[in-house]
């Protein structure tokens, strides 16, 4: 089960009647969430990594503690480093009623990294993780909404949760519209930008996650459409001297700008706008590494008889737009190879797993070892035993 369908089950219905129009509940499903956070991995962040700010805060109440209340400083050879958690400060902090926020989880915990990249693949939206501990009976913020649509999904412990309708269904703006939803380990909620909501603990700690999916929306890209043609240098100069005295002389100045504007906008190829979107979202994704320097070190003794396999959640889009090279969209970054080597990269594009002798058809010994270990590097494949 992808990412997607953890947390919405049915995933075409999610896309065509749910993405962006309405709130939506899914589950509880049976297997959770605790696989990508627990109470143990927040006891072992907090007590085993040295967390500094701003990868966790605390608040109660919608009010964010002094961090000098819950954080200390040391030194690390000659280099002094402030913000540093302190357990037992911060423990003590969530039993008295504070929340424990961690932030930009997909940047250093593995579980919700690879989580993150595969719903963002899915999506082809920018996605952030958050996690939220609330002890007891506490609330740890007021009703609010966020500027981004939001997944919501229930690790451990049960929380209720006020939520009005989403911006444009009926009774958004009714303060008596609110819905109270009890979210149970394996609950998921889906809630467009602009949704109210707030939540309460019950008689157990609660943690859950807060997915924040960063929309790219037609506004944004008929903005960058209208950049394609606002290039002219006369754009830049200040409007006449008393402008203010001569509405309609600046009238026909304005029309004639739109006319050339609309000219302009007609002789604009859609696809030039389109496919830099695509490319700058497939090539600016966070880089996914782990295991990466291991896989490194094997290269080495890497032969023919060498398996690789795709290094899960990555990517590998092939565009062939340059008469003299491929260009392979790996997800962070853009490899560029010799025209001659599209086959290969074709192949291994369409394969999960394979052995370096499988590109024999394509390739001679050496070349193939060569693309092997380019990709090994790039961090598209890593080498396995399997």
């Amino acid at each position: 089960m992808d990412s997607l369908q953890r947390c919405v089950g049915e995933t075409e219905h999610f896309a065509e009647q749910v993405w962006g129009r309405r709130v939506m509940v899914h589950g509880p499903a049976p297997e959770g969430f605790e696989d990508l956070l627990s109470l143990d991995d927040v006891d072992q962040l907090l007590s085993g990594y040295g967390m500094r700010t701003p990868t966790f805060r605390l608040v109660r109440e919608g009010r964010a503690l002094p961090a000098s209340e819950y954080t200390h400083s040391a030194r690390i050879g000659n280099t002094p480093m402030t913000g540093i958690a302190d357990p037992a400060r911060v423990f003590a902090a969530v039993e008295q009623g504070a929340t424990l926020v961690l932030q930009g989880l997909q940047r250093y915990w593995p579980p919700l990294t690879r989580f993150c990249r595969e719903l963002e693949i899915t999506l082809g939206h920018q996605c952030q993780v958050n996690a939220y501990i609330t002890p007891p009976d506490s609330r740890g913020f007021q009703p609010h909404s966020d500027t981004h649509d939001v997944f919501v999904l229930q690790a451990f412990g049960r929380k209720t949760w006020q939520i009005w309708p989403a911006p444009g269904e009926e009774g958004a703006d009714d303060e008596q519209a609110a819905t109270n939803v009890e979210m149970e380990p394996g609950t998921a909620v889906y809630m467009p930008t602009g949704t109210r909501h707030a939540a309460r603990t019950q008689h157990a700690l609660s943690g859950h996650l807060t997915v924040g999916v960063h929309p790219t929306r037609w506004r944004q890209v008929l903005e960058k459409a209208l950049a394609h043609v606002l290039v002219d240098p006369a754009l830049d100069d200040p409007l006449p001297v008393g402008f203010h005295r001569e509405p309609e002389a600046l009238t026909t100045r304005v029309n004639g700008h739109l006319e050339e504007l609309s000219t302009q906008l007609e002789k604009l190829e859609a696809r030039e706008i389109t496919d830099d979107l695509v490319e700058r979202f497939l090539t600016g994704r966070p880089s996914l590494l782990r295991g990466g320097l291991v896989d490194r070190m094997r290269l080495a003794t890497l032969d023919d008889e060498g398996i690789l396999r795709h290094r899960p959640g990555s990517v590998c889009e092939i565009r062939t737009d340059d008469v003299d090279h491929v260009r392979v969209l790996l997800g962070d970054r853009e490899l560029r190879t010799p025209r001659w080597v599209e086959p290969a990269i074709r192949e291994v594009a369409c394969r999960s797993t394979f052995a370096v002798r499988d590109l024999a058809p394509h390739l001679d010994a050496t070349s193939r070892l060569v693309l092997a270990r380019r990709l090994v590097r790039e961090g598209l494949l890593e080498v396995t035993d399997e």
